[in-house]
C-alpha cells in the first residue's frame, strides 16, 4: 500500500494484523491493537528481537497511553486510527507521544485521514499518513506546502514565530 512518509510517497510493507489472526510464520513487519500487544507482549517482541520483523501498535482514540509506555521504546511504529473526520483525539495522542513521552519512531495517521488534515497532523508529530480509501495520495502531497508561515510552536518546530524571527540574521 502506498503511504506518505516524511513528505514522500512510499510503499509500506507493514501488515495490520487483526486480533483474531494468527502470527504469520514468515518474517513480516506487524502492527497489532494495543489490547493484543499487551496480551501477547513477549511473543511479539521476541519476533522483533529474533529478526522476524518489526512490531508496531495501532491505537484508537479511546486508548490510554499509560499501559503502552513500558514497551514504547521497543516499537518501530505507532499508528493512530482516525475513525471519522470530526474525531480529533488522535492529534492529542500524537502530541503526547512526541512531546511528553519522547517517542521518535514512525508515527502514522490512518483511517479517515483527509488531505485537509495532513498539515495539522504533521504539526502534531505525525510523519506518515495512510489516506482514506479513494483519496488521491498525489494530490495530498500539496497539503504540506500550502501554508508557509506557522505562528505557533508545535512538534515539528518548537519555536514560536517571534523566536524564529529573532534567530534570523
Amino acid at each position: 500500500m502506498e503511504i506518505i512518509k516524511q513528505g514522500e510517497i512510499v510503499t509500506s510493507a507493514w501488515v495490520h494484523l487483526g486480533d483474531d489472526e494468527p502470527l504469520p510464520a514468515h518474517a513480516a513487519d506487524l502492527t497489532v491493537s494495543l489490547a493484543r500487544l499487551l496480551e501477547q507482549r513477549e511473543p511479539l517482541l521476541a519476533r522483533a528481537r529474533e529478526g522476524s520483523g518489526q512490531v508496531g501498535v495501532r491505537l484508537t482514540p479511546a486508548d490510554e497511553l499509560d499501559p503502552l509506555l513500558p514497551v514504547l521504546p521497543e516499537l518501530s511504529l505507532v499508528a493512530i486510527e482516525f475513525p471519522k473526520f470530526t474525531d480529533g483525539r488522535g492529534y492529542s495522542l500524537a502530541r503526547l507521544l512526541r512531546d511528553r513521552h519522547g517517542y521518535r519512531g514512525e508515527l502514522r495517521a490512518m483511517g479517515h485521514v483527509l488531505r485537509d488534515q495532513l498539515f495539522y497532523m504533521h504539526r502534531c508529530g505525525f510523519d506518515a499518513f495512510e489516506l482514506a480509501p479513494g483519496k488521491s495520495i498525489h494530490d495530498a502531497l500539496e497539503a504540506f506546502s500550502e501554508l508557509s508561515v506557522r505562528y505557533q510552536a508545535a512538534a515539528d518546530d518548537p519555536r514560536p514565530l517571534f523566536r524564529r524571527r529573532s534567530a534570523a540574521p
